[in-house]
């Protein structure tokens, strides 16, 4: 069975590779925990946001923006002393301030996933990669939803982190061909 090379050397890779990576999302909560998450990364490797999920998991409530948004200072000082997460003070700010963002999106489109599909469509983009070399860190698209989300309010999401998190959320297929989830998602 053929995957993409990226996740081939270590089981918690392949697991999220065969099981999430790139499959449509559309509950607004999972867009919530890949936005939080593909922030907190930037910088670092995704395979070192992944081992902290879970602990994300529970210090972020389950990734319920309505809790997140209301985080007050206290929870940003016991966030940054929470080992199982990145503790950069402005990457925990940023996630609230986001939280607080996401909720004005979902009050003017009905949801989130409303909103982030439309930019594609409601139709995810289908690359043909052969190699993943061949694929890119950022596009046209993903630089025009960063500008849109950073002229609602939100921080920590450039076109580059962006890109990623359209990739995790499945608006992008950018399983390489020969992979088994390329037609899977």
């Amino acid at each position: 069975m053929k995957r993409c090379a990226w996740c081939e050397n270590d089981e918690l890779y392949i697991k999220y590779h065969d099981e999430e990576w790139g499959a449509p999302v559309h509950d607004d909560n999972k867009h919530f925990e890949f936005l939080v998450l593909e922030s907190a990364q930037a910088g670092l490797s995704w395979i070192t946001i992944l081992k902290k999920r879970e602990n994300y998991k529970q210090a972020y409530d389950n990734f319920d923006p309505i809790k997140v948004a209301k985080y007050n200072e206290e929870k940003v000082e016991e966030l940054r002393n929470n080992p199982g997460i990145i503790r950069n003070k402005r990457k925990i700010e940023a996630s609230i301030n986001n939280a607080q963002r996401f909720l004005e999106i979902q009050k003017e489109f009905g949801s989130f996933d409303k909103y982030i599909w439309e930019f594609v469509n409601n139709d995810p983009i289908k690359n043909k990669w052969n190699n993943i070399s061949e694929i890119p860190a950022n596009t046209e698209l993903s630089s025009k939803i960063s500008k849109d989300l950073k002229k609602r309010g939100f921080r920590f999401v450039g076109s580059t982190i962006i890109y990623s998190y359209l990739q995790a959320a499945g608006l992008i297929n950018d399983h390489i061909k020969d992979c088994f989830r390329y037609n899977e998602v």
